[in-house]
């Protein structure tokens, strides 16, 4: 009887405290909601000043071309030259009729590497596009 009164003494927890795991996950939650919007700029661009807050649009309606003050496209965040972005464009025209498309020009770039993407916008019949400013300050 002894024996097993003292075997019962060295039995060990099996639980596991899971606290300071929950912890460390809410932690990294609160960190990726931080940084997360702030990875949506691919390239370093210096908009122009002008125009105001617009409205809420569905996420899938948009698709933002980058145009940097060096002549560098980027579609999405992904570095393309300008007839694979309108050939890509014009193919999601076709599948979504809403189809907005956003222009963010650095304010330094040059104005006929703005015009050639709105060309070839308009040529294949993409009429909404949106050419994206820095808020004027109130």
């Amino acid at each position: 009887m002894r024996r097993f009164s003292q075997r019962s003494h060295l039995v060990t927890l099996s639980d596991i405290n899971i606290t300071p795991l929950l912890d460390l996950a809410f932690v990294l939650l609160i960190i990726f909601i931080i940084t997360t919007p702030l990875l949506t700029q691919s390239i370093e661009l210096k908009l122009p000043r002008g125009g105001h807050t617009d409205h809420p649009m569905n996420k899938n309606d948009i698709k933002t071309v980058e145009i940097s003050n060096t002549g560098v496209y980027k579609f999405e965040a992904r570095q393309v030259a300008l007839g694979q972005i309108i050939s890509q464009l014009a193919q999601d025209s076709r599948t979504n009729p809403n189809l907005v498309v956003y222009i963010r020009a650095d304010k330094d770039c040059r104005y006929d590497l703005v015009a050639q993407l709105l060309d070839g916008c308009q040529k294949n019949g993409i009429t909404r596009y949106s050419l994206r400013t820095d808020p004027t300050p109130k």
